[in-house]
């Protein structure tokens, strides 16, 4: 930990394998109390009558030493015996939720069942994994990400999961996002953050949804000299996901350029892979200053080098 971190509060909007794997490193550069991370619910489903939500669970999990390495969702080592009945009565099992996942999914609705919101549901369960970032849903309000597809209109899950990411998406929709309010500290967090990190998380299903929160973009955007966002696209691809796919469906350049054009007035700092060091002019062009580092999380030093480069870039903008 270095030493000149000590009072930095930062907060970094989350959702997915990536923005787990960078807190993952962040947490070895500040120390986890330093850290809140507002994560994506519009992911979230219901299956067989629980609330799931997975970039809350991959987050949590991550950070409590649990997930699943292989495939950076789920926990380590997890058996499947429930889903193997669920489906011998007929139920669907595209979904695939392990033994001890479930059990997770099943106390986080027993709680919202006796009136709990989900970010206090959220604190319970991380202080149970000792978990000690603070970890909040961005509301605690229903909100679900649907896709306008050539196939119809399709709930996130349905098309990330069951259909395998193969639908060409037309528009990205959030099912009440109207009413929804931010989570409680929310945007107390954003206001108080010394820094603000954009984690390298889908700009469009990991942190659209987080953004179009009421009240959180206009938050961040009032920060935006000390906001720092990272891409998720790296040699003209995603890491993990659709991201790419999405840029060129939507119509907007498949870069890392393409990436910052959409965040450009949120963040002062964009950082970008090496491989992608020539879009570095262009970039800056958007009135961002850029940093050029290696971006591909593959262990635990790169995830801390990241993390650490990108705390020097926001303290180099100006956060304190």
């Amino acid at each position: 930990m270095t030493e000149s971190y000590d009072q930095l509060q930062i907060v970094v909007l989350a959702g997915g394998v990536g923005a787990a794997r960078f807190l993952e490193g962040l947490v070895q550069v500040v120390a986890p109390r330093q850290v809140t991370a507002i994560v994506n619910t519009g992911d979230d489903a219901e299956f067989y009558g629980l609330h799931v939500a997975p970039d809350l669970d991959t987050v949590m999990y991550t950070l409590a030493g649990l997930v699943n390495p292989e495939t950076g969702w789920g926990l380590r080592d997890d058996t499947f015996q429930c889903q193997e009945q669920l489906g011998r009565y007929g139920e669907h099992t595209w979904f695939r939720l392990g033994d001890r996942d479930l059990a997770t999914h099943l106390r986080r609705s027993i709680l919202q069942q006796g009136g709990l919101p989900l970010s206090e549901v959220t604190h319970r369960l991380c202080e149970t994994l000792g978990v000690e970032v603070s970890l909040l849903p961005m509301s605690d309000d229903p909100v679900r990400t649907v896709l306008n597809t050539p196939s119809g209109t399709l709930p996130f899950q349905e098309y990330f999961v069951h259909r395998g990411q193969q639908d060409e998406v037309r528009a990205v929709h959030f099912r009440g996002i109207g009413e929804a309010q931010p989570a409680p500290g929310v945007i107390e967090a954003i206001r108080a953050a010394d820094l603000i990190v954009l984690a390298p998380s889908n700009p469009f299903v990991s942190i659209g949804p987080i953004l179009a929160v009421k009240g959180i973009q206009e938050a961040v955007r009032r920060k935006r000299g000390c906001t720092v966002a990272i891409s998720p696209i790296i040699g003209g691809a995603a890491v993990k996901g659709p991201a790419d796919r999405m840029l060129r469906s939507l119509g907007m350049e498949v870069s890392a350029y393409g990436v910052a054009n959409r965040y450009r007035d949120l963040v002062g700092t964009f950082i970008i892979d090496e491989v992608d060091a020539d879009l570095a002019p262009r970039i800056a062009r958007l009135d961002l200053r850029v940093e050029v580092a290696p971006t591909l999380m593959t262990g635990m030093a790169e995830k801390r080098a990241l993390a650490h480069r990108t705390v020097q870039a926001g303290l180099a903008s100006g956060a304190r």
